[in-house]
């Protein structure tokens, strides 16, 4: 099964080797028929703690890190 990407802006870089993204995505409106805009926050994984608040990172799930974070960063090294 292939592992989700998603695209999303980092919100906060105040943990150690985590960062959080926040991700957008629009949904229609089910009676106004309207799109509208949902977001979810996410922790991703940062090895290198290269990730600055405000960046536009792609994060991709992995296997389970600890509680709350199943996500890593997609750098340049790990798209391969």
């Amino acid at each position: 099964m292939p592992r989700r990407i998603l695209q999303g802006i980092v919100t906060s870089d105040a943990m150690d080797k985590t960062v959080t993204v926040k991700v957008e995505r629009r949904v229609m409106h089910p009676i106004y028929k309207k799109f509208i805009v949902r977001s979810k926050k996410y922790l991703a994984h940062d090895e290198q703690n290269r990730s600055k608040v405000g960046d536009n990172v792609r994060i991709r799930e992995c296997r389970p890190i600890s509680k709350r974070k199943c996500w890593e960063i997609l750098g340049d090294d790990a798209a391969a």
